[in-house]
């Protein structure tokens, strides 16, 4: 028996090892076709000299590593690297990506178990929650920074706020509908034995709605970073990706490079947001009630 017990960890060990080298191959192989494949089209309609959809040229389609060059070539005479520069601007936006992913996961969550409980409160309060999602963030972040600077509060915060804007509305309807999905032969066995609602939510409807709530976090998670780049251009600041968009935006034309690498790092950031609630998922839902023996 103790040896069983001692292989079974190795195995699985190894069977990790082996997933994990599958996966990170896989992303290498997808990685280099898309690669080929932008250099490819590239090569093939400059060859042709096709014009549709659009011209391809060095400013339309530069080479993918002439931007990756650019990360180690100053952004101006005399100023810091490019890499080191979007660097910074990375963390700062991240800093209000993770506020407003916090926020609105939290609002989003606490929107989503009062219809759980209530069907009067979801007739009344699902449709505007709906509704807030036809306005385009464009123009609610002007109005957020307007009126949150009024309130003297400060700028970084007004864009976290707008993150959470575009957070808490699939957080808000994935938990709803894991909340609503739990057993019905186990909620009423609790019911039977006159548990309190507070207890089923926390025992029983929360563990069940754990896969919903992370998926929903999944794409809050990389929303969260779209809100704080596109917040950052009515709240005037310099200092993330946004404020680096806009002005490399204004000097496309004689270096498309800069915009294309800051393109890329806002990616990243992305990626890296939605890499840390994946994690966070195996660590949760492994610990989940049902997932115990």
């Amino acid at each position: 028996m103790s040896a069983i017990a001692v292989e079974r960890p190795r195995e699985r060990y190894v069977e990790g090892v082996k997933r994990g080298t599958g996966r990170v191959a896989l992303f290498v192989v997808v990685l280099g076709s898309l690669w080929g494949l932008w250099e490819g089209y590239r090569s093939l309609w400059i060859h042709q000299g096709w014009t549709w959809p659009f011209v391809v040229d060095n400013t339309t389609m530069p080479h993918i590593h002439d931007i990756f060059a650019a990360l180690g070539r100053p952004s101006q005479t005399g100023g810091p690297l490019l890499g080191t520069l979007l660097w910074h601007a990375a963390l700062f936006t991240a800093k209000e990506a993770a506020v407003g992913f916090a926020l609105g996961a939290v609002v989003g969550f606490a929107l989503g178990v009062l219809p759980a409980h209530s069907k009067l409160a979801q007739r009344g309060l699902l449709p505007y929650v709906v509704a807030s999602q036809t306005v385009p963030i464009l123009a609610i972040a002007p109005i957020v920074v307007i009126y949150l600077g009024s309130l003297q509060v400060t700028a970084w915060v007004s864009v976290a706020v707008i993150a959470a804007y575009l957070t808490f509305f699939p957080v808000t309807i994935s938990t709803l509908r894991g909340l609503t999905s739990a057993d019905r032969r186990a909620l009423e066995l609790m019911r039977s034995y006159a548990t309190g609602p507070w207890q089923v939510l926390w025992k029983l409807r929360v563990p069940s709605a754990l896969p919903y709530i992370f998926t929903a976090l999944k794409v809050s998670a990389t929303a969260s970073v779209v809100g704080a780049i596109i917040g950052e251009a009515p709240s005037s600041i310099q200092n993330g990706l946004g404020g680096e968009i806009v002005v490399f935006n204004q000097y496309y034309t004689l270096d498309p490079t800069k915009l294309w690498a800051t393109n890329v790092v806002a990616a990243l950031l992305g990626i890296i947001f939605f890499l840390v609630v994946v994690v966070a998922e195996k660590l949760v839902v492994r610990r989940a009630p049902e997932h115990v023996a």
